[in-house]
């Protein structure tokens, strides 16, 4: 992201990392800061453009947009400089951004206003008719909605992991920003924790190594982990938890269950980090669907 020079090619590396992160399923992006503390920038205006001073925050609001249904960006992102190049972001077409004519049991909704009788409140979910729910909730408040049996009667706002644990929908992702690479794996939102790390790097074993068997693996909570055009050993070393723990360089993949070279033999001298996610997941898909 900070070596790209213009905003449209910093705009158009977000889409295609939302876009291959969304085909893979994915639920949770974590985006970190793997540069070195005292080159970061101090007190930063997020207010203004931030792709060139805090592309973390950049990245972050871009994915962030992308999430979101595309009938309620307007009511929750103001104008801003880091989406003036916005019209060349991708659509997503992810199953909570609704055709109009299409019908699913779950809704991402915006809320509107009270209900005329003034009991409940309106959601706009995208479609020709309006939702009404029977809870109070304050306007321009994004909720998930568990629809009617039939259309008829009011909505029931639901948990936002709902669709993806009561139905099995893919019901996009959320955006974590770190500030190091521990704070990647320290910061998880589980309880549990990520029972299953993989970490991507050119000296890693091949996949094919890795895994060997042809098995969907047993976890709750996967992470995969990649690095820079310097890789992952410059985000250790450039992290002052890690170094205390005399953790860098080669030692780097110790942070992970699996250390793996998601293409060997490449024929370019670099991938991209969007391009080695598409690799790496089509790759390790087998892990979590054996279809």
């Amino acid at each position: 992201m900070a070596s790209s020079e213009r905003q449209t090619k910093r705009t158009t590396f977000a889409g295609r990392v939302a876009r291959a992160l969304a085909i893979f399923c994915v639920d949770e992006i974590v985006v970190y800061d793997d540069s070195p503390v005292d080159q970061r920038p101090g007190d930063v205006d997020q207010d203004a453009y931030t792709g060139d001073v805090a592309p973390a925050h950049f990245l972050e609001h871009l994915l962030n947009y992308l999430e979101t249904p595309p009938f309620m960006r307007k009511s929750l992102f103001p104008l801003h400089p880091n989406l003036r190049s916005q019209g060349l972001l991708p659509n997503l077409e992810m199953p909570h951004h609704p055709h109009k004519d299409e019908w699913l049991s779950y809704r991402e909704g915006i809320t509107e206003g009270p209900a005329r009788n003034g009991k409940g409140t309106i959601v706009d979910i995208g479609m020709p008719e309006k939702a009404t729910i029977n809870d109070t909730i304050p306007p321009k408040t994004r909720v998930t909605l568990k629809m009617p049996d039939g259309g008829k009667g009011p909505a029931e706002p639901v948990h936002p992991t709902a669709p993806r644990t009561g139905s099995g929908y893919f019901w996009g992702y959320t955006v974590r920003k770190a500030s190091t690479l521990s704070e990647v794996l320290t910061g998880c939102p589980y309880e549990e924790g990520y029972d299953l790390s993989i970490g991507t790097s050119e000296r890693g074993l091949p996949l094919s190594r890795a895994f060997p068997d042809h098995t969907e693996a047993d976890f709750k909570h996967l992470i995969v982990v990649f690095g820079g055009p310097r890789g992952l050993e410059y985000a250790a070393m450039n992290d002052a938890e890690l170094s205390s723990m005399s953790i860098s360089g080669s030692r780097t993949k110790e942070l992970f269950d699996h250390w793996v070279n998601v293409l060997p033999n490449q024929g370019s001298r670099g991938i991209r980090t969007d391009e080695a996610m598409l690799i790496a997941l089509a790759g390790l898909r087998r892990l979590w669907d054996s279809s």
